[in-house]
């Protein structure tokens, strides 16, 4: 890594802790934080009824999204044991899970069966092709991300782009990107925490205020943004 380091004049770094971290190897001062841009490869959004409709789910539902590959440190049991909560079963709020798992599955479905999330969960386990991405994110009231680390994630910049709130936990660069209660939620590593924050969501109908700011702050990450620094 040294060696690698040595031999650059400069660096941009997407979030504020790898930007802290190329202290550990350079003592430059040439470099600087640009926060990732959002991801504009996937389509125009689509109404939220369309979208659903496309996946097969209940336009009715309340729906908490994880996307993405499924590995230990994205957190997917901690949030499963967040929906698990008494008060969050009691609002009868669904988990649309969309993507890959790249490790063992069977701890997970344990899990739902442990915790009586077989009405709660919707499982999509498989490769999301870049078609319809699109459908999983406007289909959705609320995208989370419960990682247990993070330099910096994809997923929010897609939530960004389609413009819907997120939760994510204080690690890495993902509170950098989500101002707590402005668009969404930064929380504890904290399954307590979490499932408040979900009931928060829905049962003050955070959706429109949030989706606002959204339109507001997403101008922090736009390409040009991000090519001009």
């Amino acid at each position: 890594t040294r060696y690698f380091v040595n031999n650059c004049d400069g660096f941009i770094a997407m979030s504020k802790t790898v930007l802290n971290d190329i202290s550990k190897f350079s003592s430059t001062s040439n470099k600087a934080y640009s926060p990732h841009p959002m991801y504009e490869t996937y389509g125009k959004a689509v109404a939220k009824i369309e979208a659903r409709k496309k996946l097969g789910l209940d336009e009715k539902d309340k729906i908490v999204l994880f996307f993405g590959l499924i590995r230990h440190y994205k957190g997917l049991d901690i949030l499963m044991e967040a929906m698990a909560h008494p008060s969050v079963k009691q609002q009868n709020i669904k988990l649309l899970i969309a993507g890959e798992f790249y490790e063992d599955k069977q701890p997970y479905f344990d899990l739902i069966e442990k915790s009586g999330l077989k009405e709660t969960v919707i499982m999509h386990d498989k490769f999301i092709s870049n078609e319809d991405v699109k459908y999983y994110f406007c289909a959705s009231d609320l995208v989370a991300q419960t990682y247990r680390n993070a330099t910096n994630s994809g997923v929010t910049m897609v939530g960004y782009y389609y413009e819907k709130p997120m939760l994510v936990t204080d690690v890495g660069g993902l509170s950098e990107l989500v101002p707590h209660k402005k668009i969404g939620y930064t929380v504890p590593i904290d399954t307590f925490k979490i499932s408040e924050c979900i009931l928060d969501y829905f049962e003050n109908n955070r959706e429109r205020e949030f989706t606002e700011n959204l339109k507001v702050e997403k101008a922090k990450y736009l390409w040009p943004t991000f090519i001009n620094r």
